[in-house]
């Protein structure tokens, strides 16, 4: 008892400021009374032994009397109901009663004055019943709930001292069983462990315990999964193992750059390398960025095609593009409006924003500085409705007509000419055969085949190796990847001028997964990393430049095999293993 006293009185001290004299050391105590102490608490009941209770006076059980009194009201309310409802079709005055009637009535009062009285007045004690203030301990207790943790003298009582993941921190299989058993989401385990390396490490081991397939293959060390979280990938289990290759030197507007190329493919890199050699020993080749500026396109539904339509007027109007623009503007201080273009279908308005939006590729900025922009319409248009933030009119990832005639992202057009005897000594080929394998095949075959921005050779396979290797988001390879290839016979037909123009390069050199090390090292390489402090945007314009300088050389390259005859025969040396597969699968 000393010891309960001590605790109540230092909880008071700590909840109520009441200083008392300090408490000498308290002795340990036995197992039995630690399994006292350890028993879950509860309210004490006030006492009523010996205090007369108001069912006593009632001479049947009260389950019974209960039972009697609520026969007794739906009876004579059955009894009632059916008697006047006679009254009124013989239209009887309700108010003449019989003997029967009068006896119901009085059984209807009485039945109600005691249900009221015993349910009802037990609500009302319920109510203003106080809570309690003091505790007893429960001697009825489980041998399960004695092992449950116990909070020493003079701590908070809570009912979740810890959560199921704190108990089980130091036992990785415990946590693998949680998660196989669906206690724990797999989703959630860096926030409750707070180290991603491991999160990462359990979610692996119970996946492969729920499906029962071997991850041995995939790489689990290595890699800083920390950097990774909210931001590129969710969920991780491993990583993917690509290989990096190099082609160069490019030398593009007098400077040269070592592309890194990330791919799986053989053959890829060292035939874009065979481009880079011709165009660097003809001189180099030249690169503009026609455009820079990132789309979105919301659609909106308002009134009628005809409110459709003055809206659009509105949006289009060159005296309201400033105050459009400062409230575009205000989302960040690299977003720029740079023009509205809006489409109607019906009374569906699509309203296509290009900003630009400095060395990031500039979706998430764009993004908000449309729907600061939205927010501000809903003013003069209450009608207006917003069906969704992206209405496919912008266009992201998806080959569209709008990307390859209005452009999306970095417009960039690149040339160079290569010398008659590079292109017979490096390249294995003439001019004459270039130029005429172009217009069948890439213009020709490409316009039967009904392409949409895709009338070249394979633009995507160098856009999409450039894009893995610097942490570019690889599903806008598709838009990225429009282009054109053209050539001709230059110089009295001895030379050969080759182009590519490609109106939708979506790159950028800050944000997504140009943070992660490997890609932040391959933009390093490419001397475009991060953001340019001198001139925002530069960065990512010039790694747009090199996207399609390498796209250049990889056509260039590609288009001379085919015309030699020589593709067939690389691919079978290079994109060929001659290691035997079964034996390495096997082990």
């Amino acid at each position: 008892m000393g010891l309960m006293f001590s605790c109540l009185s230092l909880s008071i001290n700590h909840s109520g400021n009441i200083h008392s004299p300090p408490t000498p050391p308290l002795l340990p105590l036995s197992d039995k009374k630690m399994d006292v102490l350890r028993r879950p608490i509860k309210p004490i009941k006030p006492s009523t032994a010996g205090e007369p209770k108001a069912s006593d006076a009632i001479p049947l059980p009260l389950y019974l009397t209960n039972g009697l009194f609520f026969t007794m009201f739906f009876s004579v309310m059955y009894f009632l109901l059916h008697r006047w409802r006679e009254k009124i079709r013989n239209s009887v005055p309700l108010h003449i009663l019989t003997f029967s009637e009068l006896a119901a009535l009085a059984s209807l009062i009485a039945s109600v004055v005691y249900l009221v009285g015993f349910f009802g007045i037990e609500f009302v004690q319920s109510i203003f019943r106080p809570s309690p203030d003091s505790w007893e301990i429960e001697d009825d207790i489980s041998e399960s709930d004695k092992n449950k943790p116990f909070n020493p003298c003079g701590q908070p009582l809570a009912p979740n001292i810890m959560s199921t993941v704190e108990h089980m921190s130091t036992d990785d299989d415990e946590l693998i069983k949680l998660v196989v058993s669906g206690s724990i989401p797999s989703y959630t385990l860096e926030s409750k462990l707070g180290d991603c390396k491991r999160a990462a490490s359990i979610r692996r081991n119970a996946l492969q315990q729920i499906t029962g397939k071997s991850l041995s293959g995939l790489p689990l060390e290595g890699f800083d999964y920390d950097s990774i979280l909210g931001q590129c990938c969710e969920m991780p289990v491993g990583y993917v193992q690509i290989p990096v290759g190099i082609a160069g030197p490019l030398l593009l507007n007098g400077t040269e750059f070592s592309v890194p190329m990330a791919t799986t493919e053989g053959c890829l890199v060292a035939s874009t390398n065979r481009g880079c050699k011709a165009i660097y020993v003809s001189g180099g080749a030249t690169c503009i960025v026609l455009k820079d500026g990132m789309t979105r396109a919301p659609v909106v539904r308002i009134g009628s095609a005809k409110r459709a339509a003055e809206l659009k007027q509105f949006l289009e109007d060159p005296l309201n593009f400033e105050t459009l623009a400062d409230v575009f503007n205000k989302s960040s201080r690299f977003g720029r409006l740079q023009s509205v273009q809006c489409a109607i279908a019906g009374k569906n308005l699509y309203i296509r924003f290009c900003c630009a939006t400095g060395d990031a590729m500039g979706m998430n900025m764009v993004s908000k500085g449309v729907q600061n922009v939205l927010d501000f319409l809903h003013d003069d248009f209450p009608d207006m409705d917003v069906i969704g933030i992206s209405g496919n009119y912008c266009a992201d990832k998806k080959p569209t007509a709008v990307n390859w005639i209005e452009g999306r992202g970095k417009s960039v057009v690149c040339e160079a000419v290569i010398k008659e005897h590079v292109v017979q000594k490096v390249l294995k080929t003439t001019v004459p055969a270039l130029v005429e394998l172009n217009m069948l095949k890439n213009l020709t075959g490409s316009a039967l085949a009904g392409a949409l921005g895709g009338f070249n050779a394979h633009a995507s396979n160098i856009v999409s190796a450039v894009f893995l290797a610097t942490g570019q988001d690889p599903a806008q390879n598709i838009e990225s990847s429009h282009c054109i290839t053209m050539m001709e016979a230059v110089n009295d037909g001895k030379d050969l001028h080759i182009s590519v123009t490609m109106p939708s390069i979506e790159v950028g050199t800050v944000g997504g997964g140009t943070q992660l090390a490997s890609q932040s090292a391959c933009l390093n390489l490419l001397g475009v990393k991060g953001a340019s402090k001198d001139e925002p945007g530069s960065n990512s314009r010039v790694l747009a430049t090199i996207v399609a300088g390498s796209v250049l050389a990889g056509e260039l390259s590609l288009m001379s095999a085919i015309s030699a005859g020589q593709l067939v025969n690389s691919h079978m040396k290079y994109n060929r293993s001659s290691r035997d597969m079964s034996k390495l699968t096997s082990s």
